[in-house]
Formats: structure tokens, C-alpha cells, sequence
């Protein structure tokens, strides 16, 4: 177990967390795909959780990520989806 611990306390809290982009839509390929993994694990050390094991597949994400007890899991998963479609939407704008 890779637990984490305070002078009081100590918690392994990990989160499997699936999306899927709107539609359905098979977004996820090719150049896309190679960008937004190392995306996800920087904006996840940002707010100081680690993604732990992850899998992109051609319409939904797979994430196993390891998050403090401060944070609410939803907290989280919105800065991490919301600063990923800014950064895919100036990056990838009118691409498909």
C-alpha cells in the first residue's frame, strides 16, 4: 500500500474516474491522443494529486488517480476537464 501520512493521520484514497467526451464522439485519436496524457498528469499536479494509471481509449478515459482528502473527487475531475478543453480548444481549434 502506498499510503500517505501526516504526523496524525494516514489515507490511500484512490479514484477510478471514467468520462466519455460528448456525443460519443471517437475525438481521441491520433495527435490528440499523444497531447492530452501529459496534459492530464500536469494539470494533476497542479492540484496535487497524482494519476496513478490511466488508459485512452477511441470515445472514453480510463483514470485510476490518487487525490487528498482536502479535495472533493469532483473538484478535481472538473478543473482537470474544464483546463484540458480550454488547452485542446486553442491548441486543436477547427481540427478534427
Amino acid at each position: 500500500m502506498n499510503e500517505q501520512s501526516l504526523s496524525h493521520t494516514a489515507w490511500d484514497f484512490k479514484y477510478h474516474i471514467v468520462w466519455i467526451p460528448k456525443y460519443l464522439k471517437k475525438s481521441l485519436y491520433k495527435n490528440l491522443r499523444q497531447y492530452v496524457g501529459p496534459l492530464f498528469k500536469e494539470l494533476a499536479i497542479q492540484e496535487e494529486c497524482r494519476i496513478e494509471e490511466g488508459h485512452m481509449m477511441a470515445d472514453h478515459i480510463h483514470m485510476l488517480i490518487s487525490i487528498l482528502p482536502k479535495n472533493s473527487v469532483a473538484q478535481i475531475v472538473g478543473f482537470i476537464k474544464g483546463k484540458s478543453a480550454i488547452s485542446i480548444a486553442w491548441n486543436y481549434m477547427g481540427r478534427k
